[in-house]
């Protein structure tokens, strides 16, 4: 078995520091997105952080100890609030990074887009939910968000800014994915993440996927990954198929008879065969990186409530009244979240729920218990027939390497999750 890694460890000690901290800045956004988790509104609230309250914030990230976690702004539309610029240079000061979220609106100027960069942001997060004006608008809820987003984002790499793009997995888009690969190959973006629906807020509205439907997307997501970089988000089990599909290439067999993928694959790859994304084959393959709810992932609502995620409403504390790093280090919520034989169901006899977990905030959604079997994971545990080899990956060896003494990695390894934004 060749030495190139299927996943990657994070680099800190997940029950001491976790690896991203999100905050939800404002609820306050002229959009009214199908999915919205946070079902924003068009006002702030008088109940958010003020500006002295998010600057303990940024302080309580950077008592995580260096480096300090990626700090990430997010909304509703943080273009609301008028000390966007302020906080970000002060998280510089401070030794924290940040990137940014922003809401594809007339808020995200060039002018402003410069601001946030010479303010010091490292990085822009940005949604696109069909490769069209028709299935971007029509999702996003206004007219214009697809013009307005694609300007932001030629905008953001002409200034040099780091930009990932997020798309929404949902039934309006589902073959429409290689499309939106073509447009991210085309424009060009450090990231591209596929994040698959958590029925939460106006979410819950939407039509969910099938485990088969899922299983495909997620290996089209895998091979999408050879021509532009590519994450999932709140779809964990993409780890489980990065394990799987390299043990399968390594042996010389086929995924698809293997796995057992069905007919939307075979779309999602003819089409993608169509715009010639076969022959845009990347050197390398991103591998994804080893995060779940609660272990090495914070969110912070604004109202300053810890979750462990933005999509599982369970609240473990507020940072207007115990530090940041006692609630992710302390807390029962998040202790158990972080032991994976705490899971139930099929999640909790999986070989691979040491590097999955499943997502914690669609079991949350769907059964009420964050403990329970992933909804959307058709896997049955024990079924993967290289058992053997898959032993050999998880004991470390294609998996990333182990920490050194002091717990550091190599250098080119932190570099890689440097990269990494929200």
């Amino acid at each position: 078995m060749n030495g190139v890694r299927a996943i990657r460890r994070q680099h800190q000690n997940v029950a001491d520091k976790p690896f991203i901290v999100i905050w939800e800045s404002t609820r306050a956004c002229p959009l009214a997105c199908l999915h919205c988790r946070a079902e924003a509104v068009p006002d702030r609230d008088p109940r958010e952080l003020d500006t002295a309250a998010a600057r303990q914030l940024i302080r309580q990230i950077a008592a995580f100890g260096h480096p300090a976690p990626l700090f990430v702004i997010t909304g509703g539309d943080p273009f609301q609030r008028p000390d966007l610029t302020d906080l970000i240079a002060y998280g510089g000061e401070a030794g924290v990074r940040v990137a940014v979220s922003p809401s594809g609106t007339p808020t995200l100027t060039a002018d402003r887009l410069r601001a946030v960069h010479e303010a010091g942001a490292v990085g822009l997060s940005l949604s696109l939910d069909g490769s069209t004006p028709e299935l971007h608008d029509g999702f996003r809820g206004v007219p214009g968000v697809y013009r307005w987003t694609l300007d932001a984002w030629d905008t953001a790499r002409a200034l040099g800014m780091k930009v990932q793009i997020n798309t929404t997995v949902a039934r309006h888009n589902l073959h429409d994915l290689p499309d939106v690969v073509r447009l991210v190959a085309e424009h060009g973006a450090m990231l591209w993440s596929a994040f698959f629906l958590v029925p939460t807020g106006r979410g819950r509205r939407l039509g969910v996927l099938t485990p088969a439907e899922t299983e495909d997307v997620l290996n089209f997501v895998y091979d999408a990954g050879l021509t532009v970089p590519a994450k999932t988000t709140e779809a964990h089990h993409f780890r489980r198929v990065a394990l799987q599909r390299k043990i399968l290439a390594d042996a010389g067999k086929d995924h698809v008879t293997a796995l057992g993928l069905g007919p939307l694959y075979r779309r999602l790859r003819d089409r993608a065969a169509e715009l010639g994304l076969d022959t845009e084959v990347r050197r390398t393959r991103r591998p994804p990186l080893d995060v779940n709810a609660g272990r090495g992932f914070a969110f912070v609502s604004h109202t300053g409530t810890v979750h462990p995620s933005g999509f599982l409403p369970l609240g473990a504390g507020s940072v207007r009244e115990r530090p940041l790093t006692e609630i992710y280090r302390t807390s029962e919520l998040f202790t158990r979240l972080r032991d994976p034989d705490g899971l139930g169901g099929r999640c909790g006899a999986c070989e691979f729920r040491r590097v999955c977990g499943g997502s914690r905030s669609r079991a949350y959604g769907v059964t009420g218990d964050p403990f329970a079997a992933e909804p959307w994971c058709g896997y049955r545990p024990g079924s993967f027939p290289h058992q053997r080899e898959l032993a050999a990956l998880l004991a470390g060896g294609a998996t990333g390497r182990s920490p050194g003494p002091d717990g550091s990695r190599p250098p080119s390894e932190d570099r890689a999750q440097r990269q990494d934004t929200p």
